[in-house]
């Protein structure tokens, strides 16, 4: 396609990295310049020009249901992960996820002739339109293998750094095995109902985090941690959490019939403010925490008032649920007063736990918890503010 537009490729190229920079990405010179050399449209053959330059996803493969299958990610968060990953030149990389072979050549771009990029995934068809794509724009030096992800590229390692292109639940082993001392890994990992992308640093077996930020991505194959329940009798409202949490559904059944208690936080956010980590934080102080999504029903007749539809914190215990919400604030600014309702036998409590974690968010906004990836069945210790989180390949202690 590729053939609707009255701008140039360059043009609209260069209009897509000054929107990313307008967004506070492409902080470096060397990612900046990455992203107006590389000719992003090749890689999406069948979008128009405007949509290949547009920040948004491009979807280029979906399953029988319609769900996305793979994509050129929006070019913000491809901004983004590749500010967190920090490349230099001569840096051996991989990547996890070929997609449409996009954010290969950004890598190739810039680690430089002297580097090396190897990019894997488990779809054959995939991996074929990103050797395409690479092909045609140059890039021919960049290794495609198709192959489980979770199993990495031994063959080229140790890399200095691993990018991870597609929505993780889990840290595989032989990601941390193939990633050189001192060197960084950047992966959408998902947990508690909520995607970060998290820069991690390796020390020894263990993994450290120096930085994170709220993506989404296209779920990894294969990893199944993530669990879902509806609550209501109308199947109208969905519970997502994780298996080492023991959430039972079931028990939460009609809780949303039962009388509710609502806490007001006094925290007020205006329409521009993120205030995604408030979930972070609890993510890192209540064992419960969890995700609701509500269908257009459930909202308009009041059977649940979450913060977002599709996407809001929320937190459990046996048969109590409470989640965020929200009401206007009267003012010219459009402001809005966050909090909580809770139903059950817990609900008032939960609430309350859940307000007070808005309130310490609002303490310091920009704080973020420290998380320590460790190998599964390593000894941890517990913080004294903080969880553990126990996956198959790995367990994460979180603390503020």
């Amino acid at each position: 396609m590729n053939t609707t537009t009255d701008s140039a490729p360059e043009t609209l190229r260069d209009t897509m990295v000054d929107t990313v920079k307008k967004g506070g990405y492409a902080r470096t010179s060397a990612v900046e310049a990455a992203m107006r050399a590389v000719p992003r449209h090749q890689f999406v053959p069948e979008a128009t020009l405007t949509d290949a330059y547009a920040d948004i996803a491009v979807i280029t493969k979906r399953a029988a249901d319609g769900s996305a299958l793979s994509c050129a990610s929006v070019p913000t968060v491809v901004a983004m992960m590749l500010d967190q990953l920090d490349v230099r030149t001569g840096h051996n990389i991989l990547e996890i996820g070929a997609g449409t072979g996009y954010n290969a050549a950004l890598l190739a771009a810039l680690t430089g002739p002297n580097g090396q990029v190897t990019t894997v995934d488990i779809d054959q068809e995939v991996t074929a339109g990103a050797r395409r794509g690479l092909d045609t724009t140059g890039n021919q030096d960049v290794e495609v293998i198709t192959r489980d992800g979770a199993l990495g590229a031994p063959e080229n390692g140790p890399y200095d750094r691993i990018i991870v292109t597609v929505g993780a639940w889990d840290l595989p082993a032989a990601w941390r095995e193939q990633l050189a001392p001192g060197g960084r890994l950047v992966v959408p990992l998902r947990w508690r109902g909520q995607t970060r992308s998290v820069a991690f640093v390796r020390d020894g077996d263990r993994l450290i985090s120096d930085r994170t930020d709220l993506c989404g991505f296209v779920p990894m194959i294969g990893q199944e941690g993530e669990q879902t329940g509806t609550i209501d009798t109308g199947g109208l409202v969905s519970l997502y959490f994780d298996v080492d949490q023991g959430i039972d559904p079931a028990a939460l059944r009609g809780v949303l019939d039962q009388p509710k208690s609502t806490v007001w936080s006094d925290v007020t956010v205006g329409p521009a403010d993120s205030f995604d980590g408030v979930w972070l934080n609890l993510t890192a102080t209540d064992p419960g925490t969890c995700r609701i999504a509500a269908e257009d029903e459930a909202i308009s007749t009041g059977l649940c008032t979450p913060v977002f539809q599709w996407r809001t914190a929320a937190i459990t215990d046996g048969a109590s649920l409470a989640y965020l919400t929200y009401r206007r604030v009267d003012g010219p600014d459009r402001r809005s007063e966050l909090g909580a309702i809770g139903h059950g036998p817990a609900g008032q409590q939960l609430a309350e736990r859940l307000c007070a974690q808005v309130t310490v968010w609002d303490r310091d906004r920009d704080h973020q918890p420290h998380i320590d990836a460790y190998p599964a069945g390593a000894p941890v210790t517990v913080p004294s503010a903080g969880v553990v989180i126990d996956k198959q390949d790995t367990r994460l202690v979180l603390s503020l």
